[in-house]
């Protein structure tokens, strides 16, 4: 059952600290910048040392985070996700479940600036990104973490146990798989599109049941 309408927002972590915080921050840049000049550069031609200087700090500190820019480029995933998790459980209680984490979704996946879609050129990054075979063990472990991650949320959400029902797995496999197909889509599509617009169709079909169209 979720919770009551008067009940305060619970989140899937609790609080953290002050060095917490900073762990995070210090995470979320190490792997933003990653991102950044993989896209920009190109997978080949960014080290650690140029990911570490990018992020302004040492290659001593990136590898206390990651074993390497294949793991920290992955991370920028689950972080999403746990956000998403996060925001889930801070919605309406009386909202549709579906529509819940719809707008949990768009609210990490998407970029403030979308109001228009992504130049040619770092869609193009992207998707080279996305190919490079050495990512895509990592990508793996990530979406597995973040499944079980939003399988606690929704677990919480419609008072269902992560771990005896398939409900709450299930949805968090299908939120997976969709959002992915939609950035997928939004990335290889002939002409560009706003991820936003996308998403909106994805979940609309989701909530559906899927419709054979």
């Amino acid at each position: 059952m979720a919770p009551a309408d008067d009940e305060p927002p619970t989140t899937a972590h609790p609080e953290p600290g002050l060095r917490e915080r900073k762990k995070r921050e210090t995470r979320v840049a190490l792997s933003q910048a990653a991102i950044r000049l993989c896209v920009i550069h190109g997978w080949a031609d960014v080290t650690v040392d140029r990911i570490a200087a990018e992020a302004n700090v040492s290659v001593r500190t990136f590898r206390n985070y990651f074993s390497g820019k294949a793991e920290a480029i992955a991370a920028s995933h689950l972080e999403r996700m746990q956000r998403v998790a996060d925001d889930l459980l801070a919605r309406p209680a009386g909202e549709p479940l579906w529509d819940a984490l719809f707008h949990a979704v768009v609210g990490r996946f998407v970029p403030s600036d979308d109001s228009a879609p992504q130049n040619e050129r770092w869609r193009e990054g992207v998707r080279l990104m996305l190919a490079e075979p050495a990512l895509a063990g990592e990508i793996v472990k990530a979406n597995a973490a973040a499944q079980r991650e939003l399988a606690t949320a929704v677990a919480r959400r419609t008072g269902t146990d992560p771990e005896r029902d398939v409900y709450p797995k299930l949805v968090a496999a299908v939120v997976a798989a969709g959002s992915a197909t939609a950035v997928e889509h939004s990335l290889r599509a002939p002409e560009p599109v706003r991820l936003s617009a996308v998403l909106a169709e994805v979940f609309e079909q989701l909530a559906a049941g899927l419709p054979v169209p």
